[in-house]
């Protein structure tokens, strides 16, 4: 994942400040030089690394500092608010027109990932309640309008191409009148990219923006890239003026450097960020939330919008009158990973609750979800009710029924029960997470694999 490097060193770097009750200018040294080393680590642009350290260092030495009751706390606000601010501060929303459509368009090298990001943007803008229409005018990559159309098929959204013709201005206008036609309040323009920046490329870009005047034009850059993507950031935003970023491949590189350093050379924000294959996986982008995952302080709200998003309510109303019965089965288990599962990895979800981060030794496999669901679809109704009927010889049954081993269905059925405990004790403390939580010590978190 990105920023995993900067985020284990940086969480280091917070912890050893929290426990103390006094800052020196000598300790304050040896942490600037920590949190440089960690930044040019994660591949952050030198001039922005150096700009960031003398800023912390000009406020961490500030009175309001040496006279707090907390001075290793508030050097870790510091560095948290340097952080968010170099991220862009705060959210930034896409500009929708109030006579529709609202035109956007990707730009980016080929291989950034413009084209299901284009997808990508589309489901997420009509979860918004937006009607949109993707616009093939990528004409030179093989197979470019075919993989538009794949995409658009997979999420029901409608796409426009032309195949008869190279002219991209020609296309996308005939895309506007069908917008028009059609109702879309979104038109969103895939266009081509190249494997290096060259001025055909920018001439093409530049009278497609002409042509059909876009109000939103997003840099898509692929963030595995590194430094390689601040230079292209630069050259885009300087020859054609982007409105915005969005990033791609988050869940590819430990680094994230990039993230770091085109908002603050471009000083264009980043809008969006790809966080992984599956066509739901892109998010807003939130500096303050990212720079929370960063430091390990979690994402609680970013887990709050996924479950409302993911979660069945009417499903959830059930699973509330079983558990005031004490009756939370296998069957319930089930479904419950089926709705984790829409929301994202369960690594990645856990990374996000304050605290988890720092559990090290948690182990939990996103592949194991496909076994858990083996296992329990190979059991009777009767088992699915009652664990305890689960004797030596149906766990054979079920091991060769699900393709597994004993000792899996043993595991388990261990880590089932448990949740059971959890449940209980979530419904006798009112469903409150803190209360959940309390009394669960990192080996019980240790021992929660599946």
């Amino acid at each position: 994942m990105a920023f995993e490097g900067l985020s284990s060193r940086l969480q280091e770097i917070t912890k050893k400040l929290r426990g103390k009750a006094r800052v020196t200018e000598s300790d304050l040294k040896e942490i600037l030089r920590e949190v440089k080393l960690a930044l040019l680590e994660a591949d952050v642009n030198y001039k922005i690394v150096k700009e960031f350290n003398s800023s912390i260092q000009e406020k961490a030495l500030g009175q309001d500092v040496l006279k707090s009751l907390t001075p290793g706390q508030q050097v870790v606000k510091i560095v948290k608010d340097e952080l968010v601010e170099l991220l862009g501060g705060t959210e930034s929303k896409i500009n929708f027109t109030p006579n529709p459509p609202t035109v956007i368009m990707l730009v980016g090298l080929q291989g950034s990932g413009k084209t299901t990001t284009a997808g990508k943007l589309a489901n997420l803008l009509r979860k918004q309640g937006k009607n949109p229409l993707l616009v093939a005018c990528d004409v030179y990559r093989p197979a470019a309008i075919k993989q538009l159309e794949v995409v658009g098929k997979q999420l029901n959204i409608p796409v426009y191409s032309n195949e008869n013709s190279k002219d991209v201005v020609l296309i996308a206008k005939q895309a506007m009148s069908v917008a028009y036609s059609k109702l879309n309040d979104v038109v969103i323009i895939d266009t081509a990219g190249r494997l290096h920046i060259d001025e055909l490329l920018m001439e093409e870009l530049k009278k497609l923006k002409a042509g059909v005047k876009p109000h939103e034009i997003l840099l898509v850059v692929d963030s595995m890239t590194g430094q390689d993507a601040v230079n292209v950031a630069e050259k885009f935003n300087g020859d054609l003026g982007i409105d915005g970023i969005v990033l791609t491949k988050l869940d590819g590189d430990t680094r994230g450097g990039a993230a770091l350093s085109v908002k603050k050379v471009t000083g264009r924000p980043i809008k969006f960020a790809a966080t992984g294959e599956k066509l739901s996986d892109i998010e807003v982008f939130h500096p303050e939330r990212m720079a929370s995952r960063i430091l390990g302080m979690g994402d609680i709200l970013s887990v709050i919008e996924k479950a409302e998003e993911s979660f069945d309510l009417e499903q959830a109303e059930k699973l509330e009158k079983k558990l005031k019965k004490n009756k939370f089965d296998l069957d319930d288990y089930l479904t419950q990973i089926r709705q984790i599962k829409k929301m994202g990895s369960f690594s990645s979800l856990l990374k996000m609750i304050p605290g988890m981060n720092a559990l090290k030794d948690v182990d939990i496999d996103d592949k194991e979800f496909v076994k858990i669901e083996a296992i329990i679809c190979s059991m009777t109704k009767a088992e699915k009710r009652d664990t305890k009927l689960l004797n030596a010889s149906r766990r054979q049954r079920i091991a060769k029924g699900s393709g597994t081993q004993i000792q899996d269905i043993n595991k388990f059925i261990k880590s089932f029960e448990m949740t059971q405990k959890m449940m209980k004790k979530m419904k006798s403390n009112k469903g409150s997470m803190k209360k959940l939580f309390n009394g669960i010590d990192e080996n019980t978190l240790k021992n929660f694999k599946f």
